[in-house]
């Protein structure tokens, strides 16, 4: 039963210490609803005092605001401290260009900053279940991610000089709504759950169902390989910090020099991570758009016998290699030309903050047409693509239209800044033809692909 299983959780893990006072973040669903009314029974057992805070997003207008009632009215009932805040995420995403789940997890961990400093409170609950780890160290693993991010969430780490924990972690989504059941709860439901657009749904619907049916005890699993991969990598992280000194010629605060031969003697795992130690340095805030891909790309620059090269890391990061040294540092993106070859299936970081990726469709019932998306047919036979900085005098043939057109008339018409037309990304046929300017116009290969059953999809993303 879960209360079994989450009270020796939490003793193993030293969750919960006498007399903490815990924020508990509830939205009012099963998960975080059956967490507020455990610990409220825990309460007299550890002398803890609980405080439960809520975020409406306003996503789903009164709908959403009913949940907050919700919460509100349990609180009251069980006598427990509560504090909520209607956020306009939607405004926010617009000023901050983020996707909505950043944009709410973004303003939901600030209020709880804010709620912890209020009451004076050490350590923050949320209601995270062995089925949400698995699903998160899917998604990573499928995006690329690297380090400790593979090991999905931590079962306990620093916030906001205090500590967040996550006692649900040992128990899988079907042991919680038992529990809902077993004590009378009745949660509300967030039929956004449901919707495939969200990346962790399909996991969630598509891939969990099948391993569960593999194994029941799955989760167990993808906890303990969570644990065992934080383990060594904490251990090789150890490792790459003694190599380092070794390794870098200069050190400043946003500009790093490595010596590429003692680098490159190291055994490779340690390689990888000694540049992870030297892009955490960098970033103030590690991107999500830096994954292993990058990494690797880095090192196959590094040991070609070529004696220079130049890699465009996420948020402005400029990795030069010259002779037997490599300079890491934060360049003027938009004064460098690029040209990048793209794969397919693949996908390219551009200096500018988005990427351009490529698939095979097949049989896809509906793509939406837009300038963000080019479709080509499987046998376009000028392969391969590249993904350039504007020329003087480029002009391209635009779909819907006759002849040819300047891409300044372009730009000048869609009213794109003098600053972003220099890095704007110009995708061309291997014969020199440009065939997409993304996000403003495309060619006519894209004119009578909607009528074919398969065909090669690129889009234009924001990461």
């Amino acid at each position: 039963m879960l209360e079994h299983k989450t009270i020796k959780f939490i003793k193993s893990n030293h969750l919960i210490q006498e007399g903490d006072r815990i924020l508990v973040g509830v939205s009012g669903g099963p998960d975080s609803l059956a967490l507020l009314h455990f610990l409220f029974k825990l309460r007299n057992q550890y002398n803890i005092h609980l405080v439960c805070a809520h975020v409406d997003h306003m996503f789903r207008g009164e709908e959403s605001y009913r949940d907050l009632l919700f919460v509100k009215g349990i609180c009251e009932a069980w006598d427990i401290p509560f504090e909520a805040k209607r956020i306009d995420v939607t405004s926010y995403m617009k000023e901050t260009g983020k996707s909505s789940q950043t944009a709410a997890r973004d303003v939901r961990y600030e209020f709880y900053r804010n709620v912890m400093d209020l009451h004076s409170l050490n350590k923050l609950a949320l209601g995270h279940h062995g089925d949400d780890q698995m699903e998160t160290m899917l998604m990573r693993w499928t995006r690329g991610a690297t380090g400790t991010a593979r090991a999905g969430m931590a079962i306990q780490r620093a916030f906001h000089d205090s500590e967040l924990f996550r006692p649900f972690i040992s128990v899988t989504k079907e042991e919680i709504l038992d529990y809902c059941k077993r004590n009378g709860l009745f949660p509300r439901i967030d039929p956004s759950n449901e919707k495939e657009v969200y990346v962790r749904n399909r996991f969630r619907k598509h891939v969990l169902p099948f391993l569960k049916q593999e194994n029941a005890l799955v989760h167990q699993h993808f906890q303990r390989f969570s644990e065992e991969l934080l383990e060594d990598e904490q251990f090789l992280l150890l490792q790459a910090e003694e190599q380092l000194q070794d390794i870098i010629v200069e050190k400043g605060e946003n500009r790093v020099v490595i010596a590429l031969q003692p680098l490159l003697i190291v055994p490779k795992p340690l390689q990888r991570r000694a540049i992870q130690l030297i892009l955490n340095y960098l970033y103030i805030e590690r991107p999500k758009a830096l994954s292993a891909i990058h990494i690797e790309h880095l090192l196959e620059m590094f040991r070609n016998t070529h004696p220079s090269g130049e890699i465009h890391l996420p948020e402005g990061i400029i990795a030069k290699k010259s002779y037997d040294e490599c300079t890491f540092s934060f360049g003027d993106t938009l004064a460098q030309p690029y040209s990048l070859l793209l794969q397919i299936p693949g996908y390219i970081f551009l200096p500018n903050g988005y990427k351009i990726t490529a698939q095979y469709i097949e049989e896809e019932n509906f793509i939406q047409s837009s300038n963000y998306i080019l479709r080509l047919p499987v046998d376009f036979d000028c392969f391969p693509l590249r993904v350039r900085t504007k020329k003087d005098g480029d002009r391209m043939k635009v779909k819907g239209l006759e002849g040819s057109k300047k891409l300044k008339d372009i730009f000048i018409n869609a009213k794109i800044p003098l600053v972003e037309r220099e890095v704007w990304p110009i995708v061309e046929d291997d014969d020199g033809n440009i065939i997409w300017l993304p996000g403003l116009k495309k060619s006519p290969v894209d004119q009578n692909v909607e009528k074919l059953k398969s065909f090669i999809c690129l889009k234009y993303l924001k990461e």
